[in-house]
């Protein structure tokens, strides 16, 4: 069993430049494989797998500890900043509309897909399975970055969680392929909507135009100015977090908890109750 983390790091990088790099081949047989297989799959599967046989002990490896305390705060550090929120807005209501209605879809469909299969199947959902789908809502309003936050801010274990991402990647997929299907009549499809889409047509050619007029080798100041934003803005948040986190501890140190008294049954079968607990955070 490998416990070092330099050597387990290194393995975890050359695993991942070889599913980058095949999925990217013109080769028709691997072309062939990673339309079936998608990349993003594989990218948290075969990782797993070096655990699960024994090769790596993940129990005590720190890696985890420092991609999620460190490397996933910058990671959304740079996806907010990346965001051109005046071109968002620009949109018009309707498209914020949409994107809210989305948003609140994604968090009352948890509970209540929880509650629906717990009236045909109790066991699939019994356990800490509504843990898992706050990371799957993660995924779906913020993607994976997201989706790895949630594990931490709900302590998902990790075989639940590896259960999730297959989940979250298989239904991302069965929808992409829907998406893609439906591209082809995307006319068609407006029309019988009767939707405006000159708004979204004029925010692509501004975005298409700003990168080719922008478009650039990208050269070693440019990395150091994206880890500088990155690693600083994360530096900062520890710090105020450090005075933050102690003065909730004390004046409100049941905040974070699930209270029993305030326990909501949702459902009442055979002597069992199913709590709504996870759903009063």
């Amino acid at each position: 069993m490998i416990s070092n983390d330099a050597v387990i790091m290194g393995m975890l990088a050359v695993i991942l430049g070889g599913i980058f790099i095949t999925e990217s081949s013109q080769n028709s047989a691997l072309k062939k494989f990673y339309s079936i297989i998608p990349g993003l799959l594989l990218c948290y599967f075969v990782p797993s797998l070096l655990n699960s046989f024994g090769i790596i002990d993940a129990s005590n490896s720190k890696l985890y500890f420092v991609a999620s305390r460190y490397l996933l705060p910058s990671a959304l550090v740079l996806l907010i900043i990346s965001a051109d929120l005046r071109k968002i807005i620009g949109l018009g209501p309707k498209a914020v509309v949409m994107f809210l209605t989305g948003t609140a879809g994604i968090i009352i469909g948890g509970p209540l897909a929880i509650l629906i299969i717990d009236q045909i199947s109790p066991d699939l959902v019994s356990g800490d399975v509504w843990r898992g789908l706050t990371t799957v809502a993660g995924s779906w309003i913020g993607g994976g970055a997201n989706q790895a936050a949630m594990k931490e801010v709900f302590e998902v274990d990790d075989q639940l969680f590896s259960a999730m991402i297959t989940v979250d990647v298989i239904c991302a997929n069965v929808w992409m392929a829907i998406l893609l299907i439906m591209v082809g009549r995307q006319k068609k499809v407006d029309a019988w909507l009767k939707a405006d889409t000159s708004s979204i047509e004029e925010l692509k050619e501004t975005v298409s135009k700003y990168q080719e007029e922008n478009d650039r080798p990208t050269t070693t100041t440019d990395l150091v100015k994206i880890a500088a934003i990155a690693f600083g803005l994360t530096g900062l948040a520890h710090y105020f977090s450090d005075m933050i986190a102690p003065w909730i501890s004390t004046n409100a140190p049941r905040t974070g908890e699930i209270q029993p008294n305030v326990r909501l049954l949702l459902v009442d079968r055979i002597g069992n109750d199913f709590c709504a607990d996870c759903f009063l955070f």
